[in-house]
């Protein structure tokens, strides 16, 4: 047995400044003939206004990989504590979040 690190295998490092992730409940994906570029955004409910937290820029290979493996997982997840219901709403967002509606 060699003691020699295998030349395929990668390590990576997770900094502590990374560690704790960031909160999205909303994703928004646009490409060019070069990338694409997913912006995760925080939106509260009761305000108009969301900030982008994190842009992730993917070549159309890697976003195509990305795809891949979140189907993989997603269906993975599934198998063991039942489908997601997405509660889609046909005319785009929820802008209430389940929230009290505003009223004049």
């Amino acid at each position: 047995m060699s003691n020699q690190p295998d030349p395929n295998q990668i390590n990576i490092e997770l900094g502590e400044d990374v560690a704790d992730g960031v909160y999205s409940n909303l994703a928004i994906i646009t490409h060019s003939n070069a990338e694409f570029v997913i912006d995760f955004v925080r939106m509260m409910p009761g305000v108009p206004k969301a900030r982008v937290k994190s842009r992730i820029i993917l070549t159309p290979h890697h976003a195509k990989r990305l795809l891949a493996a979140l189907a993989d997982n997603v269906s993975k997840f599934e198998q063991v504590h039942g489908e997601i219901e997405t509660n889609d709403h046909p005319g785009g967002l929820p802008m209430t979040f389940g929230g009290p509606t505003a009223q004049a």
